[in-house]
């Protein structure tokens, strides 16, 4: 793949290699051959190797490894940039969806305080200007607004923002970049291990064929994404959507997540809870991850695949009712069915687990 990507490396360097010359990135700004992707080249550097800041999203995924480049149909690259009032009454700066690449997006370190004034000066050290808005949890940073190559945007996430982010939409928007690894994509979340097991080289080849995966319980906000880059950007959807979790601290066998009320899941336990009473109200639903237990699952899949008709086993999604005490059990360890009682009828309505058996 490095042979083959050669020049993906390239751009990747420009943006990680610290021992860049003042003279080369000025030709990036300035130079001849200088376009808006140098210019952003450029910016993302400053920020990437004089701040300490992680490069991801669509910059990385449409420039750094897909080389795309689009542009409305506006004659003046001012009027790309439209604005929305945020909560507080700030109008927040953003590009037009048809501009690729759109924006940068980084995440603020944990080590050092993010100085705004500092920023501005090393951009401008190129001629390169900006306004900054702060919101409660980023700075949105508005570049190049009256330059001739067109305007972008990046936001910079504070780092108590960042550790939230732990999930990933896409597997197209899961890489990052990252100072001195100069011809080195990383991945944000590791999805290359079991469960999952995609490597980054399908990333990238997905990328570069327009195709791409979704790794998340299907909501409103993945909904939008998805129509975003088949109707926008014109990419194809591949796979069967999965629904990554990061693996729990090591200090715990399982983790919860809270599962969005508009999620396609949701509905669906929803609809099939009102089926056994139709006065029935869910509280809240929250989503199990268990990588051991999902591994000794996946292999006793395999084997009873080997033992039916087709290598087709009849998966059925069924309901368990318990009591609260007993929940973390089941979460750490599993079902074990030798506690089964006929007496317990369904349990308590509002401890209900939504899990998965194999039948036969």
């Amino acid at each position: 793949m490095r042979a083959k990507y050669a020049d993906m490396e390239e751009r990747i360097s420009r943006i990680t290699d610290i021992k860049r010359s003042p003279i080369d990135l000025y030709n990036n700004v300035k130079g001849s051959k200088a376009t808006r992707e140098t210019r952003m080249e450029v910016v993302a550097w400053i920020t990437v190797c004089l701040f300490d800041c992680k490069l991801e999203g669509g910059f990385v995924r449409d420039w750094v490894v897909g080389k795309y480049t689009s542009r409305p149909n506006i004659v003046n690259p001012h009027d790309w940039v439209e604005y929305h009032t945020n909560p507080a009454g700030k109008k927040i700066p953003s590009i037009k969806e048809e501009v690729v690449p759109r924006d940068l997006d980084c995440h603020l370190p944990t080590h050092a305080e993010f100085d705004s004034d500092k920023f501005q000066d090393e951009l401008y050290k190129f001629g390169i200007t900006c306004e900054i808005v702060r919101e409660d949890w980023r700075y949105v940073v508005l570049v190049d607004n009256d330059a001739p190559t067109g305007p972008f945007t990046m936001d910079l996430i504070e780092p108590h923002i960042t550790l939230t982010h732990d999930r990933i939409d896409l597997d197209v928007n899961n890489l990052v970049l990252e100072k001195n690894y100069t011809r080195d994509l990383g991945m944000r979340i590791d999805i290359q291990q079991k469960l999952y097991s995609i490597e980054l080289e399908t990333i990238v080849e997905n990328i570069k064929n327009k195709r791409f995966q979704v790794l998340r319980s299907i909501d409103d906000r993945v909904t939008g994404r998805i129509k975003k880059m088949v109707n926008v950007r014109h990419w194809e959807q591949v796979g069967q959507p999965l629904n990554v979790i990061p693996n729990p601290d090591r200090k715990y066998s399982a983790v919860l997540v809270l599962l969005h009320h508009s999620s396609t899941l949701y509905q669906i336990i929803l609809r099939k809870m009102q089926l056994i009473d139709k006065n029935i109200r869910i509280i809240s639903i929250e989503e199990i991850k268990n990588p051991d237990l999902e591994e000794t699952y996946e292999g006793m899949k395999k084997l009873i695949e080997r033992q039916c008709s087709g290598n087709k086993s009849n998966e059925c999604e069924l309901f368990h009712g318990t009591s609260g005490d007993a929940i973390t059990g089941i979460t750490e360890y599993g079902f074990d069915d030798r506690f089964f009682s006929r007496d317990g009828l369904w349990g308590k309505l509002n401890y209900f687990l939504y899990n998965y058996l194999f039948i036969k």
